[in-house]
C-alpha cells in the first residue's frame, strides 16, 4: 500500500498560502498517512489534522490584529516579536478564543511530526503527536521559536529554536519515515533564492550562548539551496508534488496585514483549483470523477 506524506514549510505570516491549500484538502476530504510541519507550518498542520477548516485563516486575518500575537510591544516586554504563549496557549487552549480540537487531532490516524532545532547541537529534532497534550502545545511552540525574534522554548528540560534553521523543507525526513510519495507546500514562490542572513553582528551577539544556532543561521542559505535542488530533482522523478505561490505577494515573515494575508490565502485556493486534477492523479485518484471532489 502506498504511503502518502505531506510536508508544510514554515515562513511566519507567509504561511497563509498553505492555510488555503490545506482547507482545500479538507473540502475534498484528502487525507495523508504522514504529515510533518515546520514552524508556522506545524501550527497549520495541526489545524488541518484537527479538521478545523478556516481556523488557520482566522489566525492570519483576525487574531493577528491583537498586539499580544505579534508586535514590537511584545519584543520590548518579553523579548520576542511573536507571542508564542499567547498564540499556542491563550488562543489555542480549550478555554481560549479559538481552541485547537485536540481530540480530533489525536484521534486522526495520520502520523504527525513537528521539526524543531536543538539549541545545544543545532541539529533538527522531530517531535511527534505523542509529545502533545491537551492544552500543552509546547512542541509546536518550539518548532516556531525564530532565533533573535523569539526566546528559546524549553521542553522536557532542553531548549529549542525554530525548525526552519536546520531542516526547512523536511521532505527527506518524510521519505525516511517510509513515504512513497510526498506533497510539499512551500511558502515562497519557486523563483525565491535565499540569501545569506544579514546583521550577523547582531544575531551573533544576541545568540552568543548558542554557538551551534549561530552556525546554523550562517549556513541557512546553503541548506535551503541544497534542499530546493533535491526537491526539484525528486519532483521531476514523480516522488514529490509541490505547491508554491504562483504570484509574489510581498509579505514578510512578520507582516501584520490582514488584507495581504487574505490575498495569500486566496492564492492558495486558486493555485489548488488550477492544479487539483494533476494532484488527484499523483495521489492515485484517476478513477474518481472530478465532480465528486469539486
Amino acid at each position: 500500500m502506498t504511503k502518502i506524506g505531506l510536508v508544510v514549510e514554515g515562513g511566519g505570516m507567509k504561511c497563509a498560502y498553505s492555510a488555503g491549500i490545506l482547507d482545500c484538502f479538507l473540502n475534498n476530504d484528502i487525507n495523508f498517512d504522514y504529515c510533518i510541519g515546520v514552524s508556522a507550518g506545524s501550527a497549520n498542520s495541526a489545524s488541518f489534522l484537527a479538521k478545523q477548516k478556516e481556523r488557520n485563516l482566522r489566525f492570519y486575518t483576525q487574531h493577528v490584529k491583537d498586539p499580544e500575537y505579534i508586535s514590537i510591544q511584545n519584543y520590548l516586554l518579553h523579548g520576542e516579536i511573536f507571542g508564542l504563549d499567547y498564540i499556542y496557549g491563550k488562543l489555542s487552549n480549550s478555554d481560549g478564543k479559538d481552541p485547537l480540537d485536540y481530540q480530533v487531532l489525536n484521534d486522526n490516524p495520520c502520523e504527525f511530526e513537528m521539526v524543531a532545532t536543538s539549541a545545544e547541537t543545532g541539529k533538527p529534532i522531530y517531535f511527534n503527536k505523542r509529545d502533545l497534550r491537551k492544552d500543552n502545545y509546547t512542541p509546536i511552540m518550539a518548532s516556531s521559536a525564530l532565533p533573535v525574534f523569539c526566546n528559546p522554548v524549553t521542553f522536557l528540560g532542553k531548549e529549542y529554536f525554530d525548525g526552519g534553521i536546520s531542516d526547512a523543507i523536511p521532505f527527506q525526513r518524510a521519505l525516511k519515515q517510509g513515504c512513497d510519495k510526498v506533497v510539499v507546500l512551500l511558502s515562497k514562490p519557486r523563483s525565491f533564492v535565499k540569501k545569506p542572513e544579514a546583521h550577523k553582528s547582531i544575531y551573533s551577539r544576541v545568540l552568543k550562548k548558542y554557538p551551534k544556532i549561530i552556525k546554523d543561521i550562517d549556513r541557512r542559505h546553503i541548506m535551503y539551496k541544497n534542499e530546493i535542488a533535491k526537491l526539484k530533482r525528486l519532483e521531476a522523478e514523480g516522488k514529490l508534488f509541490v505547491f508554491a505561490p504562483s504570484k509574489n505577494i510581498k509579505l514578510d515573515t512578520f507582516a501584520s496585514d490582514p488584507v495581504g494575508e487574505q490575498k495569500l490565502y486566496d492564492l492558495g485556493l486558486k493555485d489548488y483549483d488550477l492544479r487539483k486534477e494533476k494532484l488527484f492523479r499523483f495521489l492515485g485518484y484517476e478513477d474518481v470523477p472530478l465532480s465528486e471532489l469539486a
